[in-house]
């Protein structure tokens, strides 16, 4: 899989969801359904916000030791075609701007960037990556103009937990299940019902490995500066192909205390 493609899939909120019921069909009366409709439908409709984040990536090594890798960052939204995100962590301190023509990517502890040409809106740009780099990006999913029906493919089983409390803040908990993965998501409640805490579980993978991502502030209709969205590389940085551009995913490639992964 191209450097590019695998980094910003690593990058981008991991947000996309899908719901089933047992028999198949809609429950259009399911609590978690509800609640994951208002949650798409608010977030889609905000033309631009920003939101920082927390992360944390599972690997099982061979000797079946579960590691867990975390990082943070921000994301920044101007709809229909402008995006920045950040990333840092113990082994990558990365950053992507999308300005409705480009994708940059800057691998800061590497010095160097990539660049490649992009359409024109956030929906375009996820379709490219799917086709040309054949990566689905979870994250992106939530960021499409149609994300509702885009979160409600393919699902199993739909799940109203209960109440919660994600960093203070009161929250719907939900779970769903499809054919190869189990996840959670906690859903702010009141006026604004964003994404506050979702959970991914690999089951296909022995010893079920989670994604974890933990939203830590959000603001709506943020206040963009005009460059907000202006790629501008360090003087030294040296501009490679976007193969070249490795070491900017969080988990480390090679050794892990003593295991080769």
């Amino acid at each position: 899989m191209p450097v590019l493609g695998r980094w910003i899939a690593k990058l981008l909120l991991p947000l996309s969801m899908a719901i089933f019921v047992a028999s198949g069909a809609w429950a259009q009366d399911n609590e978690a359904t509800k609640i994951l409709k208002a949650m798409s439908d608010y977030v889609i409709s905000q033309k631009s916000f920003s939101a920082k984040f927390d992360v944390d990536i599972e690997v099982i090594t061979p000797a079946i030791q579960k590691i867990q890798f975390a990082s943070s960052g921000e994301v920044l939204v101007d709809r229909p075609g402008r995006l920045r995100v950040t990333r840092k962590g113990g082994y990558a301190d990365v950053e992507l701007v999308f300005d409705g023509k480009t994708i940059s990517v800057l691998g800061k502890h590497e010095n160097a960037y990539a660049q490649a040409d992009a359409p024109a809106t956030i929906d375009q740009l996820v379709d490219l990556l799917r086709d040309k780099y054949a990566v689905d990006m979870p994250g992106a999913d939530l960021l499409l103009s149609n994300a509702y029906l885009v979160l409600s493919e393919d699902i199993l089983d739909a799940k109203y937990i209960g109440h919660a409390v994600i960093d203070g803040v009161e929250s719907d908990h939900l779970a769903f299940r499809n054919q190869d993965t189990d996840w959670q998501i906690w859903v702010e409640r009141g006026e604004r019902p964003i994404p506050r805490k979702y959970v991914i579980t690999s089951k296909a993978v022995a010893g079920a490995p989670q994604y974890t991502l933990r939203i830590t502030e959000w603001k709506s209709d943020a206040q963009i500066d005009s460059n907000a969205f202006e790629f501008k590389p360090p003087a030294e940085a040296k501009k490679v192909e976007i193969e070249a551009l490795s070491g900017i995913d969080e988990v480390p490639a090679g050794v892990v205390e003593g295991e080769t992964k």
